[in-house]
């Protein structure tokens, strides 16, 4: 059988193999739904089957070895949306790499036992089925590399922009404490407003780190040790109040909430999730922090009510780098490096635990957070 007539016509066989190993491809891929991970798949087996049967002459054949030949319309192309969707998505470019090595082998291994005879035409099959896979890798490997550019330089741009606000009313703050005559009332509201930038910086500043430690290769490292999380608890809605001074934060915390955890980077999760509740949640509703213990678990859910994360964004929210939409009359400051979730993301999980999220207009949303009692030893010596 023409390799091009098998593609077409087991299509979903070879597109549930495509699923299949997608699926593996964690953590991006765990909240994902079947059309997400199957992505623009059957588009671009459809443009490689017609690949192979277009005509083509040793010139072309060269210049497409070359990456000489890519067609005009490449940044168009199924294979080229899939790039920019895989990286939209947290995937890394090895998991995008790897998701082509694996559909390379599915449909050979599919393929072959339906061939009679390994003939010229056989071998001819093959090379031409290579040199479509391998251009429509090249394709989605450049629109990955475009849009990671472009993320780094508006990363760039932003942590610019969001740290110019902070500094400029810490400057302006030590211009007024050098006035020999400056009020009590009027210092301790400066005094406010520098706290206020100071914690929004050391908060910028954890997650950069964090976010460098994990592309680095370290990962995040923990120093496990026996802890209360109800002091941490009071740390984090104290800091929340402080950088969102108009909403109400409330606890909800059990009797007895001790575990063997990192004392650092669960202040930073409980930090980094009731500061991103204060951005996005309504003023008039109160943002609430409860944390319970169960037999083997510690359960922290942060709730907030506002209008509902949308489906689209709930896939990608723990990726780094990921901003919500605001409404137009929105005028609420905004954290816009977008780690504070990607960060209590990779703590949660460093410990062994979980995090997810539920959004919708009625409850408003909460994320909930499952870290062990005592961390696993192997999570522990991470990064160590």
């Amino acid at each position: 059988m023409m390799l091009s007539r098998f593609i077409r016509e087991h299509m979903q066989e070879i597109l549930t193999d495509w699923e299949a190993f997608a699926r593996t491809l964690t953590p991006a891929a765990q909240v994902m739904s079947l059309e997400d991970l199957r992505d623009h798949a059957e588009l671009m087996l459809k443009d490689i089957a017609r690949d192979i049967e277009t005509a083509q002459s040793t010139q072309q054949q060269e210049d497409k070895s070359k990456d000489m030949a890519s067609p005009a319309k490449a940044t168009e192309s199924a294979a080229s949306q899939h790039g920019a969707g895989r990286h939209a998505s947290d995937f890394t470019l090895l998991q995008l790499t790897a998701e082509y090595r694996a559909l390379r082998a599915s449909v050979l291994r599919l393929w072959l036992p339906y061939v009679r005879q390994m003939d010229d035409n056989t071998v001819n099959q093959l090379m031409r089925f290579n040199e479509a896979v391998d251009q429509a890798l090249a394709e989605s490997v450049v629109a990955f590399s475009n849009r990671t550019e472009y993320t780094r330089d508006l990363f760039l741009a932003i942590l610019g922009h969001d740290l110019r606000t902070p500094l400029s009313t810490i400057t302006l703050a030590g211009d007024l404490f050098a006035r020999p005559n400056l009020e009590q009332k009027k210092a301790a509201q400066v005094g406010a407003n520098v706290k206020r930038s100071a914690i929004f910086m050391s908060s910028m500043v954890e997650n950069l780190l964090g976010y460098a430690r994990k592309h680095l290769g370290s990962g995040i490292p923990l120093k496990c040790e026996p802890i209360d999380l109800r002091d941490m608890c009071q740390a984090a809605i104290d800091a929340a109040s402080v950088l969102h001074p108009d909403h109400r934060f409330g606890t909800d915390l059990g009797a007895e909430l001790t575990g063997t955890l990192d004392r650092v980077r669960v202040q930073q999760l409980l930090n980094n999730l009731l500061c991103n509740a204060g951005q996005y949640g309504q003023k008039e509703s109160p943002v609430t922090l409860a944390v319970h213990a169960e037999a083997d678990d510690i359960v922290v859910k942060v709730h907030n009510y506002g209008p509902a994360i949308p489906a689209a964004s709930l896939a990608c929210i723990f990726a780094p780098l990921i901003q919500l939409p605001v409404n137009e009359t929105d005028v609420r400051p905004r954290t816009s490096l977008g780690l504070g979730l990607y960060i209590a993301r990779e703590i949660a999980e460093a410990h062994g635990g979980t995090i997810a999220v539920t959004s919708n207009d009625a409850d408003g949303t909460t994320f909930i957070v499952r870290l062990p009692r005592k961390a696993k030893a192997s999570a522990s010596a991470a990064g160590g």
